[in-house]
């Protein structure tokens, strides 16, 4: 199948994946940290490391690494609502919670990665 389509097709199921997800884990918190956009982000870096990991023992195809990686985990991660929120955040006098995010969400992101990096090693 083209790249291109392949990529289209997993960014398709990962645009509405992070909004809902954002939405629903948002709405269970009462709070600014903005936990929605770090839980998808978080998870989007697991299933990277894991997908890349696969790739690299040759249990998974380049395809499903364009798909899932680039396409899925492309659209479901989000780098500018990041910075954005974490922008609105300072602004707002929540400079903490801004400092916060841009820890946790480097430092858990990096974390989940290898997490998954890992898993695949000792899966294939």
């Amino acid at each position: 199948m083209n790249g291109y389509l392949l990529v289209g097709f997993g960014a398709a199921v990962g645009a509405p994946l992070r909004y809902l997800t954002d939405r629903a884990v948002q709405a269970r918190h009462d709070t600014v940290f903005p936990w929605g956009t770090f839980t998808v982000n978080v998870t989007g870096s697991l299933v990277l490391g894991l997908l890349t990991g696969a790739v690299l023992a040759g249990a998974a195809s380049p395809q499903l690494q364009l798909l899932i990686g680039t396409g899925l985990c492309g659209a479901l991660t989000t780098y500018s609502t990041f910075s954005y929120e974490t922008l609105r955040l300072a602004e707002t006098g929540a400079r903490l919670y801004a400092l916060a995010n841009v820890v946790a969400s480097v430092c858990a992101g990096l974390g989940a990665a290898y997490l998954g990096a890992v898993l695949a090693r000792a899966l294939f």
